[in-house]
Protein backbone atom coordinates (compact mmCIF):
# COMPACT_ATOMS: atom_id res chain seq x y z
CA UNK A 1 0.00 0.00 0.00
CA UNK A 2 2.93 2.28 0.74
CA UNK A 3 4.94 1.92 -1.74
CA UNK A 4 4.52 3.37 -5.34
CA UNK A 5 6.61 0.95 -8.00
CA UNK A 6 6.73 1.61 -11.43
CA UNK A 7 5.28 -1.33 -13.41
CA UNK A 8 8.96 -1.86 -15.35
CA UNK A 9 10.50 -1.59 -11.68
CA UNK A 10 8.47 -4.50 -10.45
CA UNK A 11 9.26 -6.47 -13.40
CA UNK A 12 12.97 -6.37 -12.87
CA UNK A 13 12.53 -7.29 -9.43
CA UNK A 14 10.24 -10.20 -9.72
CA UNK A 15 12.68 -11.50 -12.76
CA UNK A 16 15.22 -10.65 -9.86
CA UNK A 17 13.28 -12.99 -7.60
CA UNK A 18 14.47 -15.88 -9.95
CA UNK A 19 17.87 -15.22 -9.42
CA UNK A 20 20.08 -17.80 -7.19
CA UNK A 21 21.52 -14.15 -5.80
CA UNK A 22 18.38 -12.80 -5.21
CA UNK A 23 19.20 -11.67 -2.04
CA UNK A 24 21.37 -9.44 -3.38
CA UNK A 25 19.00 -6.99 -4.38
CA UNK A 26 18.07 -3.96 -2.52
CA UNK A 27 14.48 -4.13 -1.13
CA UNK A 28 11.78 -1.72 -2.69
CA UNK A 29 10.92 -0.18 0.55
CA UNK A 30 14.49 0.77 0.30
CA UNK A 31 15.25 1.92 -3.25
CA UNK A 32 11.64 3.84 -3.63
CA UNK A 33 13.75 5.85 -0.21
CA UNK A 34 16.51 6.40 -2.33
CA UNK A 35 14.86 7.85 -5.14
CA UNK A 36 12.91 9.96 -2.78
CA UNK A 37 15.91 11.42 -1.29
CA UNK A 38 17.24 12.30 -4.87
CA UNK A 39 14.04 14.24 -5.45
CA UNK A 40 14.04 15.65 -2.33
CA UNK A 41 17.86 17.25 -2.68
CA UNK A 42 16.99 17.96 -6.71
CA UNK A 43 20.02 15.74 -7.11
CA UNK A 44 21.34 15.52 -10.62
CA UNK A 45 24.19 13.73 -10.23
CA UNK A 46 24.33 10.18 -8.74
CA UNK A 47 26.67 7.49 -7.68
CA UNK A 48 26.05 3.83 -7.50
CA UNK A 49 28.95 1.32 -6.46
CA UNK A 50 27.36 -2.18 -6.76
CA UNK A 51 24.82 -2.32 -9.74
CA UNK A 52 24.11 -6.42 -9.54
CA UNK A 53 21.01 -6.58 -11.82
CA UNK A 54 20.24 -2.95 -11.56
CA UNK A 55 16.63 -2.47 -9.39
CA UNK A 56 18.20 0.30 -7.87
CA UNK A 57 20.13 1.71 -10.68
CA UNK A 58 16.61 1.76 -12.48
CA UNK A 59 14.99 3.46 -9.80
CA UNK A 60 17.39 6.14 -9.03
CA UNK A 61 17.67 6.99 -12.83
CA UNK A 62 13.61 7.15 -12.99
CA UNK A 63 13.98 10.03 -10.33
CA UNK A 64 16.59 11.96 -12.16
CA UNK A 65 15.55 14.95 -14.42
CA UNK A 66 16.18 14.39 -17.99
CA UNK A 67 19.84 16.13 -17.71
CA UNK A 68 20.40 13.86 -14.84
CA UNK A 69 23.37 10.90 -14.59
CA UNK A 70 24.09 8.13 -12.90
CA UNK A 71 27.81 6.68 -12.34
CA UNK A 72 26.91 2.61 -11.55
CA UNK A 73 29.81 0.89 -11.14
CA UNK A 74 29.87 -2.99 -10.96
CA UNK A 75 32.48 -5.93 -11.45
CA UNK A 76 30.61 -7.86 -13.88
CA UNK A 77 28.94 -6.98 -17.45
CA UNK A 78 25.18 -6.35 -15.98
CA UNK A 79 22.81 -7.28 -19.43
CA UNK A 80 19.75 -7.59 -17.24
CA UNK A 81 20.47 -4.06 -16.06
CA UNK A 82 21.13 -2.83 -19.48
CA UNK A 83 18.12 -4.23 -20.81
CA UNK A 84 16.01 -2.64 -18.22
CA UNK A 85 17.40 0.91 -18.46
CA UNK A 86 17.17 0.67 -22.64
CA UNK A 87 13.44 -0.17 -21.97
CA UNK A 88 12.42 2.52 -19.28
CA UNK A 89 14.18 4.91 -21.77
CA UNK A 90 17.37 6.00 -19.39
CA UNK A 91 19.97 4.24 -20.72
CA UNK A 92 21.13 7.87 -21.64
CA UNK A 93 21.42 9.19 -17.93
CA UNK A 94 23.20 6.06 -17.07
CA UNK A 95 27.44 5.58 -17.43
CA UNK A 96 28.15 1.93 -16.51
CA UNK A 97 31.81 1.42 -15.04
CA UNK A 98 32.58 -2.32 -14.90
CA UNK A 99 35.88 -3.12 -12.90
CA UNK A 100 37.32 -2.50 -9.80
CA UNK A 101 34.95 1.26 -7.81
CA UNK A 102 38.07 2.15 -6.67
CA UNK A 103 39.92 2.08 -10.00
CA UNK A 104 37.46 2.74 -12.36
CA UNK A 105 36.15 5.77 -10.49
CA UNK A 106 39.72 7.66 -10.22
CA UNK A 107 38.84 9.99 -12.47
CA UNK A 108 36.26 11.55 -10.09
CA UNK A 109 36.76 15.22 -9.43
CA UNK A 110 35.79 16.21 -5.80
CA UNK A 111 32.30 17.35 -4.72
CA UNK A 112 30.83 15.98 -8.33
CA UNK A 113 27.94 13.74 -6.99
CA UNK A 114 24.78 15.00 -4.94
CA UNK A 115 23.83 11.70 -3.93
CA UNK A 116 26.30 8.02 -3.46
CA UNK A 117 24.64 4.57 -2.73
CA UNK A 118 27.68 2.07 -1.69
CA UNK A 119 26.13 -1.55 -2.11
CA UNK A 120 28.94 -3.47 -2.82
CA UNK A 121 31.78 -5.49 -1.29
CA UNK A 122 31.18 -5.13 2.61
CA UNK A 123 35.07 -5.27 3.58
CA UNK A 124 36.00 -2.19 1.03
CA UNK A 125 32.61 -0.11 2.37
CA UNK A 126 34.94 1.88 4.90
CA UNK A 127 37.22 2.26 1.78
CA UNK A 128 34.38 3.91 -0.62
CA UNK A 129 32.50 5.78 2.32
CA UNK A 130 36.12 7.76 2.68
CA UNK A 131 36.43 7.87 -1.33
CA UNK A 132 32.36 9.14 -1.41
CA UNK A 133 33.37 12.06 1.13
CA UNK A 134 35.80 13.55 -1.34
CA UNK A 135 32.92 12.88 -4.00
CA UNK A 136 29.92 13.99 -2.97
CA UNK A 137 29.59 17.61 -2.63
CA UNK A 138 28.75 19.64 0.98
CA UNK A 139 25.02 18.95 1.88
CA UNK A 140 24.76 15.77 -0.15
CA UNK A 141 23.68 12.07 0.89
CA UNK A 142 25.80 9.15 1.13
CA UNK A 143 23.59 5.92 1.27
CA UNK A 144 24.87 3.00 2.61
CA UNK A 145 23.38 -0.28 2.69
CA UNK A 146 23.60 -3.48 5.39
CA UNK A 147 24.58 -1.67 7.59
CA UNK A 148 22.89 -3.63 10.62
CA UNK A 149 24.56 -6.47 8.72
CA UNK A 150 21.62 -9.47 9.91
CA UNK A 151 22.40 -8.78 13.24
CA UNK A 152 25.90 -9.70 12.95
CA UNK A 153 27.44 -6.39 13.79
CA UNK A 154 26.75 -6.61 17.34
CA UNK A 155 29.07 -9.46 18.10
CA UNK A 156 32.27 -7.70 19.42
CA UNK A 157 34.19 -11.42 19.37
CA UNK A 158 33.14 -11.42 15.38
CA UNK A 159 35.68 -12.55 13.10
CA UNK A 160 34.57 -12.85 9.86
CA UNK A 161 36.08 -9.77 7.83
CA UNK A 162 32.94 -8.38 6.39
CA UNK A 163 31.36 -8.01 9.56
CA UNK A 164 34.23 -6.53 11.01
CA UNK A 165 34.76 -4.08 8.21
CA UNK A 166 30.70 -3.01 8.94
CA UNK A 167 31.35 -2.56 12.39
CA UNK A 168 34.59 -0.20 11.74
CA UNK A 169 32.74 1.66 9.31
CA UNK A 170 29.71 2.17 11.65
CA UNK A 171 31.62 3.43 14.52
CA UNK A 172 33.83 5.92 11.97
CA UNK A 173 30.88 6.96 10.82
CA UNK A 174 29.25 7.38 14.23
CA UNK A 175 31.87 9.47 15.62
CA UNK A 176 32.67 11.51 12.54
CA UNK A 177 32.39 15.47 13.14
CA UNK A 178 32.36 15.59 8.91
CA UNK A 179 28.93 14.23 8.66
CA UNK A 180 25.33 14.04 10.12
CA UNK A 181 23.84 10.58 10.07
CA UNK A 182 20.87 8.37 10.77
CA UNK A 183 20.87 4.10 10.93
CA UNK A 184 17.86 3.37 10.08
CA UNK A 185 16.26 -0.70 10.96
CA UNK A 186 15.47 -0.57 7.35
CA UNK A 187 15.71 -3.99 5.38
CA UNK A 188 19.16 -4.95 6.85
CA UNK A 189 20.21 -1.19 7.82
CA UNK A 190 20.34 1.68 6.01
CA UNK A 191 23.13 4.28 7.10
CA UNK A 192 22.03 8.10 5.51
CA UNK A 193 25.30 10.76 6.31
CA UNK A 194 24.71 14.27 4.89
CA UNK A 195 28.27 15.56 4.19
CA UNK A 196 28.52 18.49 6.22
CA UNK A 197 30.41 21.81 4.43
Amino acid sequence: MGLREQPLLQQLRQETAQHPQAHLQSPPEQVQLLAFLIRLIGATQVLEIGVFQGYSSLAMALALPTTGRLVACDLQPVPVAERYWQAAGVRDRIEFRQGPALETLRDISPQTFDLAYIDADKRAMPTYYERCLRWVRPGGVIAIDNTLWSGRVLDPDSQDPRTQAIQSLNQTIHTDPRVDMLLLPLADGLTLVRVLG
